[in-house]
């Protein structure tokens, strides 16, 4: 597969720029994978398709505020940071991506907060925007985290455009009601749909939710930088898979029933842990899986996920699922039907019936 086959007219009216009115209201496009039929529902009728003892496996990383806003002590130049991955704890280190790069240099100092309350310093160059920075800080690791979080504000995809980074607003629902483990920079978009309501209704069906976990970073984001997909690589993200999840999972599995993959992120995760026979294993660790047609998946037999953008490697995951021409004719619908894409869009499920 090439990249180019992977590219749609998207008009940007309907890149979502905000979320439906509540969570369970979007709408909710329905894939019968083998048939070929469509149907257009809204997402609170996605509990119609499961059955008591079928199984939704989530994503419950949580969303921490990444995104500071600092100036240089050189220059006094503004400067947007968004911390990626905490390296020491003892030490302060963080990798992060500021923008715009080009005027931060290894030894400036950046300040953060109203009174400058928060220092770092930029200690090493690792790629073209990303940077290691220490905080100078000498309070406790538990104390630092807590002020830390006080300064930042949600990191909201580049497509959602806001001024002066999120808000409120975006606080609450660009995160699921689920979501427990911070450590991700990205939503796992497809859980934003579920209210407690709808999560209530699954418990009194007999649904079951197993949840697992993987840290969703801007890799996910990335624009694909070669046309032969067979060469691009993925960074890595950290994931894991505990064994209350593998054991449901896979007693799932043997009976049969319906597995529903919620999002993107999940299916990268269940098939990182898969084993041959399709069960899956307690997992503690990172993936590098770039999934693309064709792929023989082997975990989830069904997949929920949202409108994703124009050549995005969450689209050629969703295209090695539900099959490349029928998923891509089905996009070039959507856009006609006018769904709305992205994060705070539309949902699809696509079900191996």
């Amino acid at each position: 597969m090439k990249l180019s086959q992977f590219k749609f007219k998207l008009p940007e009216s309907q890149i979502a720029q905000r979320p439906s009115d509540n969570r369970d209201e979007s709408r909710l496009l329905v894939l019968h994978k083998k048939s070929g039929e469509v149907e257009h529902r809204t997402f609170k009728n996605i509990i119609e398709y499961f059955d008591e003892r079928d199984l939704f496996v989530m994503n419950d990383a949580r969303v921490f505020p990444a995104v500071l806003f600092g100036n240089n002590e050189k220059t006094n130049a503004k400067s947007e940071v968004t911390l990626l991955r905490e390296l020491t704890e003892q030490q302060r280190f963080w990798d992060v991506l500021v923008e715009p790069a080009r005027k931060i240099r290894v030894g400036n100092k950046l300040y953060f907060g109203e009174d400058n309350s928060m220092v770092a310093e930029v200690i090493d160059n690792t790629t073209s925007r990303g940077r290691t920075i220490r905080f100078l800080y000498d309070g406790e690791h538990e104390e630092f985290r807590k002020e830390l979080m006080k300064l930042g504000h949600t990191p909201l995809p580049e497509y959602i455009k806001r001024e002066n980074g999120s808000g409120a607003d975006d606080t609450e629902r660009y995160q699921n009601i689920y979501a427990s483990r911070d450590g991700a920079v990205v939503a796992p978009a497809a859980g934003l749909h579920f209210s407690r309501e709808m999560m209530k209704l699954m418990e009194i069906k007999g649904v079951d939710i197993a949840y697992l976990t993987l840290y969703c970073s801007l890799t996910m984001f990335k624009d694909v930088d070669v046309e032969d997909l067979t060469k691009y690589k993925m960074d890595s993200e950290q994931m894991e898979v505990r064994d209350e999840a593998a054991s449901l999972f896979n007693e799932r599995f043997s009976e049969g029933r319906k597995i529903c993959a919620v999002g993107t992120s999940t299916i990268r995760a269940l098939e990182t842990a898969s084993t041959a026979n399709g069960v899956i294993r307690p997992y503690d660790g990172w993936t590098y899986k770039f999934i693309f047609p064709p792929y023989a998946f082997s975990t989830a037999n069904c997949l929920l996920s949202n409108f994703h953008l124009s050549q995005s490697t969450m689209l050629m995951i969703v295209a090695a699922f539900g099959g490349y021409e029928k998923v891509m004719e089905i996009y070039n619908m959507a856009v006609k039907e006018g769904y709305r894409f992205g994060a705070y869009g539309d949902a699809m499920l696509i079900l191996n019936d």
